[in-house]
């Protein structure tokens, strides 16, 4: 039937299309216009296109479905981040939204079986339509190179930044082009025609070009060269996870929940150690953390496949393969990105040779309809749920324009939209948190406060523990979370009763979270320290600096506490030490020496810290409202999760 012949096309199109500006498509409406938008496009892709070969089949009255060679793999591989998802992942919202890892691996396994239903020559304009995405990527990097994009006004300011690329980063731009360079490369070797050949080739040199040029800004001193633990880091976090939940992982998107868990001790020595990072140096190694055994499981079976499918074709002379090998050897090598794994399914569609076979999934006793009925509910309930989320980030990214521009009232009002309309976002909630903690401080530094002012402040106060509380259940799994809510919790010990025992309380499960991290440990024990407990905030003072040995802050707050319980001799000891750690033409010297002849001279008050770069003395609390605040009881911290 035509109408048949008509729908066929327009999917096949669709998917040539999607491969073609999938790494390309951006849009400045959300927070991250490199992330979102690409998932935004990817779903409706690949939704249209679930819609319309439902409605074909049921024309037809008939459904087939052809079988690939890579198929049990990629469908491992769904299975295995969508059952960890589920199992694993605290928050929801990160892995099916923002970053989205799951929806992202669901997007592109969908296009790989999608792709599948079509024969060589489709899939031949598939992997055109990715050899010119990347001649589009490297003219746009060109273009930022030559700063043409800063001079055109109507444009976003994203695009006009020096680094501006379609992909989000150098990296994944410059290994996305290098896995394109061998396709470039097969198309020259094989084309008879010679002016294709010589667009190929062109094409081919111009690729080069941009990812050397890429590279080039990766190196060592570069603005954005690489940095990332190293690779005993990452294979430590590996293994601890794994002991901890061998089967699923941390869950999709939790990366740094194993890695503030797990790092070890050692990473503290390096320049990274205030770092915390989302992904591993490696895929296959962030694969493992976050989805386990099944994880790696899937993806051996995926890796059998490509290596069989690698030395068939070299045996062929299908030169292009190298692209796919070439990417799961990188893979090895660097992390991931969106961009990257929908190429490798894209190539899988492309390599597959899946014409060969073909089973049918419905007949005359089984209507067509029933077989496309769970599409169609998919493709709704996605579009529904998806509409809120987008909605809620465009409202999101609002918030933040009206945050840069100062303005308070649109930033509150504009944040608690945006949890009215997606309210299981945690950075949502942390955001709306500090803002309503930062309106609550001005009112309180004004001079005369009125009653209004001190109910204003106290319903503030409220709504930011509330906001932090949020974000601690959303992902009690998640130390910045805590340290959050600590934090609040610190910020009004001064003049809300109770909020002491709250701040130690969450900042000790954050601390439980983050084991090595020096600074929380100085938090809390800065608390301590406020509250006149010295013996306690020296012992942690004492683990932070355990911690990491050469951290001058930790050494100085140690000294400052034993000065409060007149402990000189171990006071100075520290001092001292804080003065081999901080440059000597550096204001910390200065306030350091000073502070240690104070010592020296046995005197009990420090001098201020006017000047200092990063030596931070604990602070006594002064009472800023009087009577202080009494905290409802609802302001009480959740309870930490085993």
């Amino acid at each position: 039937m035509e109408i048949t012949k008509l729908i066929r096309n327009i999917e096949k199109y669709i998917l040539v299309a999607l491969a073609g500006l999938f790494a390309l498509f951006v849009f400045p409406k959300f927070a991250s216009p490199f992330v979102v938008p690409k998932e935004i496009f990817g779903a409706v892709a690949v939704s249209t296109v679930l819609v319309l070969w439902s409605v074909r089949s049921i024309i037809k009255r008939e459904s087939t479905f052809s079988v690939g060679k890579f198929d049990l793999g990629v469908l491992l591989i769904a299975l295995a981040y969508v059952v960890a998802a589920v199992v694993k992942t605290p928050n929801k919202m990160e892995a099916f939204f923002f970053p989205g890892t799951v929806t992202f691996v669901i997007i592109s396994a969908i296009f790989y079986f999608l792709v599948n239903q079509f024969g060589r020559r489709t899939k031949n304009l598939i992997l055109i339509a990715l050899f010119g995405s990347g001649i589009l990527l490297t003219i746009s990097i060109l273009f930022t190179q030559l700063g043409l994009f800063a001079k055109i006004p109507q444009l976003p300011d994203f695009m006009k930044n020096s680094s501006f690329n379609p992909v989000g980063g150098a990296l994944p731009s410059a290994l996305y082009l290098v896995t394109l360079l061998p396709v470039g490369i097969a198309l020259v070797i094989k084309e008879k025609d010679l002016a294709k050949r010589l667009f190929y080739g062109v094409a081919s040199v111009v690729i080069f070009f941009g990812a050397a040029l890429l590279t080039i800004n990766l190196l060592p001193g570069k603005p954005q060269a690489l940095i990332f633990p190293s690779l005993l880091t990452t294979w430590a976090i590996v293994i601890e996870t794994l002991k901890t939940s061998p089967v699923w992982g941390m869950g999709p998107d939790n990366y740094v929940t194993a890695f503030n868990l797990f790092r070890p001790i050692s990473y503290n020595q390096t320049a990274l150690w205030a770092a915390r990072y989302a992904t591993a140096n490696n895929y296959y190694f962030t694969l493992i953390t976050e989805v386990g055994f099944a994880g790696l499981a899937a993806i051996s079976v995926l890796l059998i496949g490509i290596y069989r499918a690698v030395v068939a074709g070299f045996k062929q002379k299908n030169w292009e393969i190298a692209s796919l090998a070439l990417l799961v050897v990188l893979f090895a090598i660097f992390p991931s990105a969106p961009v990257l794994f929908f190429l490798l399914m894209a190539l899988l569609a492309v390599f597959s040779k899946s014409e060969e076979k073909s089973v049918s999934l419905a007949t005359n006793r089984v209507p067509t309809a029933i077989v496309a009925a769970p599409i169609l509910i998919g493709v709704v309930a996605l579009a529904i749920f998806g509409t809120r989320a987008v909605m809620a980030e465009v409202t999101y990214k609002k918030s933040l324009d009206a945050l840069g521009s100062n303005n308070a009232k649109d930033t509150y009002t504009l944040m608690a939209q945006a949890i009215t309309q997606s309210p299981y976002v945690d950075r949502y909630h942390a955001s709306l948190a500090q803002v309503e903690m930062a309106i609550a401080s001005s009112i309180a530094n004004n001079k005369d406060l009125t009653e209004e002012d001190r109910q204003t402040i106290t319903q503030l106060i409220s709504q930011a523990i509330n906001e932090g509380k949020a974000t601690v259940t959303l992902n009690q799994g998640r130390s910045a979370n805590w340290e959050l809510l600590a934090q609040i919790y610190q910020n009004i010990m001064s003049f809300a009763e109770g909020a002491d025992q709250f701040a130690i309380d969450t900042y000790t499960q954050a601390v439980a979270l983050d084991p090595i991290n020096p600074n929380l440990r100085i938090g809390l024990g800065g608390v301590y320290y406020a509250l006149g407990r010295y013996d306690d905030a020296i012992d942690i003072f004492k683990l932070a600096a355990l911690a990491k040995p050469d951290l001058a802050n930790s050494h100085y707050n140690l000294a400052i506490a034993y000065g409060e319980k007149k402990n000189y001799d171990s006071a100075i000891a520290e001092m001292n030490t804080v003065l081999t750690l901080v440059a000597k033409d550096s204001p910390d010297y200065t306030l350091a020496k000073n502070t240690l002849d104070a010592l020296e001279k046995a005197r009990p008050a420090t001098p201020a810290a006017a000047g200092s770069e990063n030596l931070t003395p604990p602070q006594k609390q002064e009472t800023v409202i009087e009577p202080p605040i009494e905290l409802p009881e609802e302001a009480t911290p959740p309870a930490a999760t085993p």
